[in-house]
């Protein structure tokens, strides 16, 4: 996978926690800069160690997926462009936001969860990990950051089209791998 590939998947992966970091920025007014470093930590490492560890247990199981490879990078950024997209345009209970420890680990695993499935493509395309981990975690850290920054300043944003463009994304990138 190129670069420009990882860095548009980098981009898709942290959406999440983009428009996480977008509501808490809109609900925390007291210790801002804090409560921001402290979501976008959590979210930037989970989406580094997510890869990571989806890379490492695919070999486990490479021989067996190696022949469809391609077809399986298919499939997992198909759901995962399409599930974006569906979820764009569900209805979000609103919910109180909390950042003590317990809940900043669950935003960060459920934020990861596709990261893990990204790390899986990243060793059926052959791609060592490091890299692309690092980068997928700082464009994350990068995203939560400025989600919070403008969550601070507007009360309506469309995340929706923030979600629609990220699942587009994963799609494109689904094609791409068996096409090419």
């Amino acid at each position: 996978m190129s670069y420009i590939a990882i860095i548009l998947l980098a981009i898709a992966l942290s959406i999440d926690a983009c428009v996480v970091s977008f509501s808490y920025g809109l609900a925390y007014t007291e210790n801002r800069f804090a409560n921001s470093m402290k979501l976008a930590g959590c979210t930037g490492a989970f989406q580094f160690l997510m890869p990571i560890i989806g890379y490492f247990l695919t070999g486990f199981v490479k021989s067996y997926i190696e022949p469809y490879a391609a077809w399986v990078v298919f499939v997992i950024f198909m759901y995962l462009g399409v599930k974006f997209i569906i979820e764009a345009f569900e209805t979000k209970k609103a919910e109180r936001l909390c950042i003590d420890i317990k809940c900043l680990l669950l935003i960060g695993i459920a934020t990861s969860i596709d990261a893990f499935s990204a790390g899986i493509t990243l060793s059926l395309y052959g791609n060592h990990i490091i890299k692309p981990a690092i980068l997928i975690g700082a464009v994350t850290f990068a995203n939560s950051m400025l989600g919070f920054g403008i969550g601070g300043r507007l009360k309506s944003f469309p995340t929706k089209w923030m979600e629609i463009m990220a699942g587009i994304i994963l799609i494109a990138l689904g094609v791409k791998a068996i096409i090419v």
